[in-house]
């Protein structure tokens, strides 16, 4: 992972407005972050908590009511910039009576690729996707959902992006499918591109993000490093061999006295499940505060270009 940064957003707000102009929802609040090149970044949060909202703002197809986003060093609302980006919807809506085979001819289409080039690109990606070639002459209207999810990240890649933006990657796959997903972000990841993943299967973000943000009720209340937010620095585990009952009665006391080795002191972890709902549990009892996991100091959680670890909720309330 590099430190040259691919996204910068700074103070990033936006408001849903009704027919009259009046606010009716804050979607997203002074949001922060920047995510670097080569990294694999999880963006986490209940449903409404702003998730799709940032994505939609990344790739410019909504207007940001305050702040400013910068991608590849360019404001997210530049669209030539898109031509570096592929993008997995939550949902993918394709023309159903399209082959494996046409369906991706058509997006390399798009951007402009030369007849031998879309041809070479479509063979890699659906044997990268891991498609069973039989479905590859095959209507889409004959694919099962994790299927066409295979198509909708093949399609992401059809332009060999930079930066790849992932809603629910793993929806709708079954484990094996799940484990070959995962498998591909991390190829991306070892290709030198960023990606970013949108999702609800934590064990998934877990085991292939390297940073994660959580989001609630539009504010960024968590950001950090796996390695920082989940080992809890308060508790020390020992790691020995067997030990007899006496031993084991003793073990306070003297452990070299029984002849145990200890093979690992480390830090007990807890999980990014755990994580994930206390936060937003703390959320919900403490609006407008940072949340800071347990055995964690403020630092650590309050991520870059945040100017405090509180957010006041007076700028929420309706106009």
């Amino acid at each position: 992972m590099s430190s040259e940064p691919v996204i910068e957003i700074r103070n990033l707000t936006k408001d849903y407005r009704d027919f009259w102009g009046r606010r009716k929802t804050r979607a997203v609040n002074s949001l922060s972050l920047t995510i670097n090149k080569g990294e694999v970044f999880g963006l986490l949060g209940p449903n409404g908590s702003g998730k799709t909202t940032t994505m939609k703002l990344l790739l410019g197809l909504l207007f940001p009511t305050e702040g400013d986003i910068s991608i590849f060093g360019e404001p997210a609302l530049e669209v030539k910039k898109n031509s570096r980006i592929g993008y997995l919807p939550e949902e993918s809506y394709f023309y159903r009576f399209l082959t494996a085979r046409e369906t991706l001819d058509f997006y390399g289409k798009l951007f402009g690729m030369s007849k031998k080039e879309r041809k070479e690109r479509t063979e890699k990606l659906l044997d990268q996707v891991k498609l069973n070639p039989r479905f590859w002459n095959r209507q889409l209207k004959e694919y099962s959902k994790g299927m066409t999810r295979r198509i909708g990240l093949a399609q992401a890649l059809i332009n060999d992006p930079e930066l790849v933006l992932l809603d629910e990657p793993t929806s709708g796959l079954d484990p094996i499918g799940r484990q070959e997903m995962k498998d591909i972000i991390q190829d991306l990841r070892d290709q030198g591109k960023t990606v970013v993943i949108c999702g609800h299967l934590l064990p998934d973000i877990e085991e292939i993000c390297d940073r994660i943000a959580i989001l609630y009720g539009g504010e960024l209340k968590v950001l950090g490093r796996f390695d920082e937010l989940l080992v809890s620095q308060g508790e020390t585990q020992l790691l020995t061999s067997s030990l007899s009952e006496e031993a084991m009665a003793d073990v306070r006391a003297a452990l070299a006295k029984h002849g145990a080795e200890i093979r690992e002191i480390t830090h007990p972890t807890n999980s990014l499940d755990d994580l994930f709902v206390n936060t937003v549990k703390e959320s919900q009892a403490r609006p407008g505060r940072r949340f800071v996991p347990p055995g964690q100091s403020q630092s650590q959680t309050s991520g870059e270009g945040s100017e405090s670890a509180e957010t006041t909720t007076a700028s929420q309330n309706d106009e």
